[in-house]
């Protein structure tokens, strides 16, 4: 098959994404971005997070805008019977489906794989769930607030700091989102190998479970276990003061310490037993930070950042989230773009990081409408305009402007 330089790697692709909130929209805004045509089913009230954070018109948040680009809206009452008709009709034509609601919610609804499976076979149906179905919390709620508590993101954080505190951003969510877009990657691999659609779930909790443990679990690696638990260096690791302002550098090589104690201009501490080998470092990091940090504080974020770099050891500066909005690197690559939405005006937007030498994807088109699409989406399933007509008059789909 001829590749279409134009459209990305996905390219010919359609997903209905019946997904809300972050988790799944985040996963799916990735696959809009490689080139999937994207539907987004919303019910009538539409996504929750078209309401979360600055607006210039109701149901254009920002965070909206930021999760759905590249995507297709269409409004569905998937609660009536027709409802489920329209939606069915659409999966006739559709690679992929995509949810997250739980598994007696997509039953009662008559969605569950094995009524989507019989219109068509050939479907991957991905779901993205709380919990493991063979646990007792399989039809419980599940939000990233739970899953990181539940994964002991905030008892992290209490070791550090002495209060436990949620990460500053959707952790769980956008972790499993990350994962998510794998595991529908994979099982449309796997269609196109066998030509058998399947279903998939991915448990949250799970997800985020393996990815704290799989550094975290320490000593408990082993069984019995030969240590406790928490891996020593990333409770001590932070970024470290400078005159005017802070420092990030990685020291991984017993070469890399070396020199970095010649940069800080004690080289005394390369004879240290406390700092010359990794394993010495790691017990006495307390000790290590302390001594490194004093001299840090004596100069500014730029000095150290030439002696440091002369010397070969990786080093950055700390960002804010405003100065992050300033980075030289950003603006070369092209990752802030600059577009105009329909009806919200001038926008920035962030680049798809990824390149492709074939198949480069084009800027996704912005975040749609409630609605928009859904008489575009209805037409191609082969409604005509007398049956959308009438769709629209029982409420049944809702068709925006």
């Amino acid at each position: 098959m001829a590749l279409n330089k134009r459209q990305g790697p996905l390219a010919g692709i359609r997903v209905l994404d019946l997904t809300l909130m972050l988790l799944g929209p985040y996963a799916t805004q990735v696959l809009a971005g490689f080139g999937a045509d994207v539907v987004k089913v919303e019910p009538a009230v539409g996504d929750g997070r078209r309401s979360l954070g600055p607006a210039r018109h109701a149901g254009m948040a920002s965070q909206f805008l930021n999760m759905n680009r590249g995507k297709r809206s269409i409004v569905i009452d998937l609660k009536q019977p027709r409802g489920r008709e329209v939606l069915l009709a659409l999966c006739r034509n559709a690679d992929v489906l995509v949810h997250n609601s739980r598994r007696a919610a997509m039953a009662r609804l008559g969605l569950s794989y094995e009524d989507v499976s019989r219109v068509n076979p050939r479907i991957v149906y991905c779901a993205a769930v709380g919990f493991g179905e063979d646990g007792p919390y399989a039809s419980k709620p599940a939000y990233d607030d739970m899953i990181q508590g539940l994964c002991a993101v905030p008892a992290l954080q209490a070791r550090l700091t002495g209060t436990a505190h949620y990460a500053p951003f959707n952790l769980s969510d956008r972790i499993c989102g990350m994962v998510f877009t794998q595991t529908i990657l994979a099982a449309l691999l796997c269609r196109e190998r066998t030509g058998v659609g399947q279903s998939v779930e991915l448990p949250m909790f799970e997800t985020m479970a393996e990815f704290v443990l799989s550094e975290h679990m320490w000593g408990q690696t082993f069984v019995p276990p030969i240590d406790g638990m928490g891996a020593s260096r990333l409770f001590e690791r932070k970024p470290s003061p400078t005159r005017d302002g802070h420092l990030c550098f990685w020291i991984g090589t017993d070469a890399q310490c070396a020199s970095l104690f010649d940069a800080i201009c004690m080289p005394e501490l390369k004879a240290d037993v406390r700092f010359r080998e990794r394993a010495q470092r790691n017990r006495n990091l307390v000790d290590f930070y302390a001594m490194v940090n004093g001299a840090l504080a004596t100069k500014t974020t730029a000095e150290w950042m030439e002696r440091f770099e002369a010397h070969d050891i990786p080093v950055m500066p700390l960002h804010s989230l405003e100065s992050l909005m300033q980075d030289e690197h950003l603006k070369a690559v092209g990752f802030f773009k600059h577009t105009g939405h329909p009806s919200e005006g001038a926008m920035m937007n962030t680049a798809l990081p990824s390149r492709w030498s074939a198949t480069q994807p084009p800027d996704p088109v912005p975040a749609p409408r409630l609605g928009e699409h859904t008489v575009d989406v209805l037409r191609e399933a082969g409604f005509d305009p007398s049956e959308i007509d009438s769709l629209a008059a029982a409420a049944i789909v809702t068709c925006g402007k």
